[in-house]
């Protein structure tokens, strides 16, 4: 009889605990933030994602009745950043970046610092636009008069680009289609705008936004954005499918991650969250579009799946250039 009791009194005990324990997740969702969140960006002030993130800091003030700091940690092709967020092991601490800026990690970096799994997609925000300029004294009027000049003249053109997936990808098309164009490395996008304004550099692939100013001077001219559609801010740039280059394709993923213990109905209501201010306020996705990206707000599973299939795209650059997967 003891022994039934003592077997009643642990069934009873594990359900309650289950519960209980069923109970801390939607529970938890529901209060937090219980005080300040902090947004860690890869990139500096004045980047479309550090715009787009301190509109959005704005607008979920308001909404989850809490502050949010926007720490901008720029440099370490965005291993700085990654580094802090990881660090904290908060869930009010979290990161926001472009999917760019740490894809292309394993296949650059030795022994990197921290895990894949240690960056939770939360909600995607939307994707960069990004173009492939030329100087404004080049005649090539398109991707392929490009591609034509550079067959050409093998060995005699230069390409600058952003670091991580993009560079990769870039590098791996120009193999795939057999043209000779040399790199040159650049620690400043800015600079390499500007070198390529005064012919110095032929080719650059960048985020449309810092190619802008000196595409609206006219000694830029942007011949096509990788993105899979076009950018309501350039509408008249086709993409580079449309070129007649779609290996070319990679949208600028951008959005907001969380440590790998955030409660999945956590992170979805935040995703949530984000999408109802961007729907409900014009002011957002007018800024975003006039900064050069195109509003995409996404919940864990789309953002989750849309960088893997990056990744995926990524590792098969990679394997053409010989680049083996670091551990």
């Amino acid at each position: 009889m003891h022994r039934a009791r003592l077997s009643h009194c642990v069934v009873t005990l594990t359900l309650l605990l289950t519960l209980l324990l069923g109970a801390t997740v939607p529970s938890t969702a529901q209060s937090w933030p219980t005080r300040p969140v902090k947004f860690i960006l890869t990139l500096g002030p004045g980047s479309g994602a550090d715009i787009s993130a301190r509109l959005l800091a704005d607008r979920l003030t308001e909404k989850w009745g809490q502050p949010i700091v926007i720490e901008n940690k720029p440099g370490g092709d965005g291993i700085v950043a990654i580094n802090a967020f990881v660090s904290a092991q908060d869930d009010h601490v979290l990161l926001y970046a472009p999917s760019s800026s740490f894809i292309g990690h394993p296949y650059q970096h030795d022994n990197l610092p921290y895990n894949p799994g240690d960056l939770a997609p939360i909600a995607r925000v939307s994707n960069t636009v990004v173009g492939i300029s030329v100087p404004a004294s080049l005649p090539a009027k398109s991707l392929k008069d490009v591609v034509e000049a550079a067959r050409a003249k093998p060995g005699e053109m230069n390409w600058a680009g952003l670091t991580g997936a993009l560079d990769i990808m870039f590098e791996s098309w120009l193999k795939s289609i057999g043209v000779d164009v040399k790199k040159v490395p650049y620690r400043n996008p800015v600079e390499a705008a500007n070198d390529l304004a005064s012919g110095r550099v032929q080719i650059y692939e960048s985020a449309y936004a810092i190619a802008r100013p000196q595409i609206e001077a006219g000694k830029i001219r942007i011949l096509a954005v990788t993105n899979t559609a076009r950018a309501e801010t350039i509408p008249d740039i086709p993409t580079v499918a449309e070129a007649g280059f779609p290996a070319l394709t990679m949208d600028g993923l951008v959005g907001l991650f969380g440590p790998p213990g955030m409660p999945m109905a956590l992170r979805e209501r935040i995703a949530a969250d984000i999408k109802a201010v961007m729907d409900s306020d014009a002011i957002i996705k007018n800024r975003l579009i006039l900064t050069a990206q195109i509003p995409n707000p996404g919940g864990p599973a789309e953002f989750a799946k849309s960088i893997e299939e990056q990744r995926a795209v990524l590792a098969k650059s990679a394997k053409d250039l010989g680049m083996p997967e670091k551990k």
